[in-house]
């Protein structure tokens, strides 16, 4: 399936539609509405690109980016698997209501590129999650029309710094915010109906080894939930992404821990949306 990229070709922020091995240029297809793939999300335009024409390069010459330079939100829901909320041994069978974070579009790498270890600290951690980039807004959208706000679907590597998750008492924005620390793409899948997410799986792996693995039919809060709550409280925008959760098996649970480290390769797929590889390095300060 055509999914849309952001990438770089000849130093250039470009945008387009990969398709195999051959990348479609569309930076230029459209009488400059769109500078970026954030442009054309943000004007619920990404229908659009999937069957636009444009000049071809090969997917060898370009370097994958994020595939939203600057989405307008993105909005994170923590334990939102049933084996990730047992971690927590509360007594609670499930969490009332999602939990959520806010992410930083400069905390994430595109496929093929290196999660940066931070000098601060040797705990950088994987999450491997679905996110759903949606298309149309709408302020208290009930669950049972979310479906329809959705555009698009892609990967995540929502890395964490655990130790700083854990600075403050009711908040993980710092340890879920280094520069370059997590992934997503490699590009997004255009959204082609329930049955598209409803009941996937799953999978992380690092350096080959199955660490996480669930169905998304097992999430706690479903797609629509989340989009019907999330729309409760702000209006959600097209371009907005919602990243939905991640299951158990992160690096923290392993005893000892099982931290990323310069060397490293994880990759996180689902049926039917690829996969998304990064490497791992320490940051250059």
């Amino acid at each position: 399936m055509p999914s849309l990229i952001s990438f770089l070709h000849d130093n250039a922020a470009r945008f387009g539609r990969l398709d195999g091995e051959t990348v479609t240029d569309l930076t230029a297809s459209f009488d400059g509405r769109f500078a970026s793939l954030s442009d054309a999300a943000n004007a619920g335009a990404l229908a659009e690109l999937y069957a636009a024409d444009g000049a071809s390069v090969a997917l060898a010459d370009v370097t994958l980016t994020a595939p939203l330079p600057s989405p307008g939100k993105i909005i994170c829901v923590g334990v939102n698997f049933p084996d990730r909320n047992a971690e927590y041994k509360d007594g609670q069978s499930a969490p009332a209501n999602p939990s959520l974070f806010i992410r930083f579009p400069g905390s994430f790498v595109g496929h093929g590129d290196d999660l940066r270890r931070p000098p601060e600290s040797e705990q950088l951690d994987y999450e491997g999650e679905i996110a759903i980039v949606i298309g149309a807004g709408g302020r208290r959208i009930e669950a049972a029309n979310a479906w329809d706000h959705i555009a698009a679907v892609t990967l995540c590597n929502e890395g964490t710094i655990r130790d700083w998750v854990r600075h403050a008492k009711f908040n993980v924005t710092q340890g879920k915010n280094f520069e370059k620390s997590a992934a997503m793409g490699p590009g997004l899948l255009a959204f082609t109906g329930p049955d598209m997410l409803a009941d996937i799986e799953l999978t992380t792996r690092v350096n080959g080894e199955i660490r996480q693995q669930d169905r998304t039919s097992r999430m706690i809060f479903s797609f629509t939930d989340i989009i019907a709550y999330v729309s409760t409280f702000t209006p959600l925008k097209p371009g907005d992404v919602l990243v939905c959760g991640t299951p158990t098996g992160a690096g923290a649970r392993f005893d000892p821990p099982k931290w990323l480290k310069p060397g490293d390769i994880v990759e996180i797929s689902a049926d039917g949306l690829g996969t998304l590889s990064n490497g791992v390095r320490d940051e250059e300060v």
